[in-house]
C-alpha cells in the first residue's frame, strides 16, 4: 500500500513528504519553547526549516533531472525516514547550512556527465565544497568528489584541474573581507575547526546508540545492494552512481574525523543513502518485499525519532 502511494511522483505525495517534515520539525522544537522569547531566535528556526525544505527539492531534483530514479517520491520519503533517524540534526543550524551547500556541489557533479559546461560545473561544485566548509571545516572533503568526477568526465583538459584552486582562493577571499568587516579572528575560527577526534564514544543515553547501530545496519544493507546491482543498471548511469556511492563513503569519513562527535554528522551521508535506496526499490521485486523494506525503516525511523526526544 505504501509503495502504491509513493510509486508516482505528484504534487500530493511531495506535499504529504514536506507536511511531515513540518510535523517533525515542530514535534522537536516544542521540547524546549525558550527560543520562542527570541525574535533572533525564531527567526533562525524559520531559516533552518526553509533551508531543510530547500535540501529535500534539490534532492529530488537531483535525482529526477539525472534519472536516478523513475516518477516516483521515494527519494524525498527515504531522505525524511533516514533524518528522523537523527533527531539533534533539526537543531544544528550549521549541519544543515553544510549539508545544503553540498547538496548543490553534488547537483553540478552528477550533471557533470552531460559534458556541457563542464568548466562552470566543476567551479561551481568546488565553489559550493569550500563555503560548505565555512560552516563544517571537514565537509572540505568533498572536494576529493570533484576531482573523481572530473577524472571521470574531464580529465584531458588540464585547465579543470586547475578550477578547484581558483575557486579556493574565491572563498578564502570572501571569507578574508568578511572577517575583517565583522572583525572576526579568521585564524582562530580555522584553528578551533580543523581539530580532529576519533571517538565514538560520546552518546548521552543508549537510544542515540540504537539509532546509529540501526543506521549503520540499513546503511550498509543499500549499499551492498547499490555494489550488487550496479552491473545491471544503464551504462550511462554508472559514473552518477558511482559518485552518490563515494559521496556516502566521504560523509563517513566525515563523521569520523571531526571532533565534537555526534549523530547528526552522519547528515552528509543521507542524501546519498536516499537515493541508494530509491535505486533498490524501484528494482523489479515482489511487491511484498518493497512493503517490507519500507514498513520496517518507518518503523525503525519513527523508533529512533521519538526515543531520542
Amino acid at each position: 500500500m505504501i509503495t502504491s502511494v509513493f510509486r508516482k511522483s505528484t504534487p500530493l505525495n511531495f506535499s504529504l513528504v514536506v507536511f511531515l517534515i513540518l510535523f517533525f520539525f515542530f514535534i522537536y522544537q516544542i521540547q524546549d519553547l525558550s527560543w520562542t522569547d527570541s525574535a533572533y531566535m525564531i527567526f533562525e528556526k524559520f531559516g533552518l526549516l526553509s533551508v531543510l525544505l530547500a535540501s529535500i527539492f534539490v534532492e529530488n531534483f537531483v535525482s529526477k533531472k539525472n534519472r536516478l530514479s523513475k516518477d516516483s517520491s521515494y527519494t524525498v520519503l527515504f531522505y525524511l525516514l533516514f533524518l528522523l533517524f537523527f533527531p539533534s540534526i533539526l537543531d544544528n543550524i550549521n549541519l544543515i547550512f553544510s549539508n545544503f551547500f553540498i547538496l548543490l556541489a553534488l547537483r553540478r557533479l552528477i550533471s557533470l556527465q552531460s559534458l556541457t559546461a563542464s568548466k562552470e560545473k566543476i567551479f561551481d561544485a568546488s565553489l559550493w565544497v569550500f563555503v560548505a566548509a565555512l560552516f563544517h571545516f571537514w565537509s572540505i572533503i568533498f572536494i576529493v568528489l570533484v576531482f573523481i568526477s572530473i577524472m571521470f568526465h574531464v580529465a584531458r583538459d588540464y585547465r579543470n584541474w586547475i578550477l578547484p584552486f581558483i575557486a579556493f582562493f574565491a572563498v578564502g577571499i570572501i571569507f578574508t573581507v568578511f572577517s575583517l568587516a565583522f572583525n572576526v579572528d579568521g585564524v582562530e575560527y580555522i584553528n578551533r575547526s580543523v581539530k580532529t577526534s576519533f571517538e565514538i564514544s560520546y552518546f548521552t543515553n543508549n537510544y542515540q546508540n540504537a539509532a546509529l547501530s540501526i543506521y549503520a545496519t540499513v546503511a550498509l544493507f543499500f549499499v551492498i545492494s547499490m555494489f550488487g546491482t550496479l552491473s545491471n543498471r544503464p551504462l550511462v548511469l554508472h559514473s552518477a552512481f558511482k559518485k552518490i556511492v563515494a559521496s556516502f563513503f566521504i560523509g563517513v569519513l566525515i563523521f569520523l574525523v571531526s571532533s565534537n562527535k555526534s549523530n547528526d554528522l552522519l547528515i552528509f551521508t543521507i542524501a546519498p543513502l536516499a537515493m541508494m535506496a530509491t535505486a533498490h526499490i524501484e528494482l523489479p521485486q515482489l511487491k511484498l518485499k518493497q512493503e517490507m523494506v519500507l514498513v520496517v525503516l518507518i518503523a525503525c525511523s519513527l523508533f529512533s525519532f521519538f526515543s531520542q526526544l
